[in-house]
């Protein structure tokens, strides 16, 4: 008699059920969406809203009497064969190039010369911190002073070590280096403090270690210090970009884009051809080519970090 083989059904394991939020953490949710809301009430009203009104004005001609006709990619066609343009976005990434890494620079080698038990270092934390809450106007006017081609102190110190003197913001090879050193000194001290906190969060035990293990000064700051400060990095980074791709006041009190339009940057040139010469539509596609930019920029930035944290 031969034997038949039953087959039996595969047993299915059933998924766990998902664990039901008790009412602690309903409310504790609901709370955090009440802290939110005042946030997310301004990034939608002003951020959120005006951007996409600017992405959609930048593809009509419209001016401040009205909304304008659509005229698809015109404004952008004419932006690049638009000189002023051209020179106000070769500015622009030219001060954030040159300001950026060498503010971030100078505010890491700060934070940690005020992260040691130095005599006084409150007081310097607080003079280097000054220049952030200072208006810029006042800054403007106190560099302005400084500048100034007749008895500027820039120029008596050029005169004590015998160099010719400078015109400073009247030399076009001069004006935008010169604004660069102020942007520099003006954005060190936001950057210091961040960086400060960064190191004192830094676990002094794998630093002792480094040492314990025979590590020099530079090898520690470079396998400890560096890779423990990685996120405070991305975040200086993203906010000097924008922050530099911002600049507007600083231009607008010191040289008001010239000489010879040599320190004119895109905020300053959106400002002239939305509220001087009534270009709204104009501006807009300037202020997204603007925001490309800046994304680029920053997502390099994060590239560039991301190979060093692989390495």
């Amino acid at each position: 008699m031969t034997a038949q083989t039953v087959e039996r059904p595969a047993l299915v394991t059933p998924e766990p059920a998902r664990p039901r939020r008790n009412g602690v953490e309903r409310a504790k949710a609901r709370a955090g969406w009440i802290l939110l809301a005042p946030s997310l009430v301004h990034s939608v009203i002003f951020i959120a809203i005006p951007g996409l009104m600017a992405i959609y004005l930048s593809f009509t001609n419209a001016r401040v009497a009205g909304q304008g006709d659509w005229i698809g990619i015109k404004n952008y066609l004419d932006l690049f064969q638009d000189a002023d343009f051209l020179k106000a976005l070769k500015n622009t990434l030219l001060y954030t190039v040159a300001v950026v890494p060498v503010a971030m620079a100078l505010s890491l080698a700060v934070a940690i010369g005020l992260n040691q038990k130095v005599p006084g270092r409150a007081l310097f934390r607080t003079l280097f911190y000054i220049p952030v809450v200072t208006s810029t106007v006042a800054v403007a006017a106190v560099w302005l002073w400084i500048y100034n081609p007749a008895a500027g102190l820039g120029n008596q110190v050029l005169s004590f070590f015998g160099v010719a003197r400078s015109g400073w913001l009247t030399d076009p090879s001069v004006a935008l280096p010169a604004l660069m050193v102020v942007g520099i000194w003006q954005g060190l001290g936001a950057k210091m403090i961040i960086y400060l906190a960064a190191l004192q969060s830094i676990s002094q035990d794998l630093i002792e270690a480094a040492k314990l293990d025979g590590a020099s000064k530079w090898q520690t700051f470079w396998h400890v210090t560096w890779p423990g400060l990685a996120p405070v990095h991305f975040f200086v980074l993203v906010t000097s970009i924008a922050s530099s791709f911002q600049v507007f006041d600083l231009i607008y009190v010191t040289t008001g884009g010239g000489p010879a339009n040599a320190t004119n940057v895109l905020t300053f040139d959106i400002f002239s051809n939305a509220f001087e010469r009534l270009h709204i539509g104009y501006a807009s596609a300037e202020t997204v080519v603007m925001l490309v930019f800046v994304g680029l920029l920053i997502s390099v930035g994060r590239l560039s970090m991301r190979n060093r944290e692989d390495l």
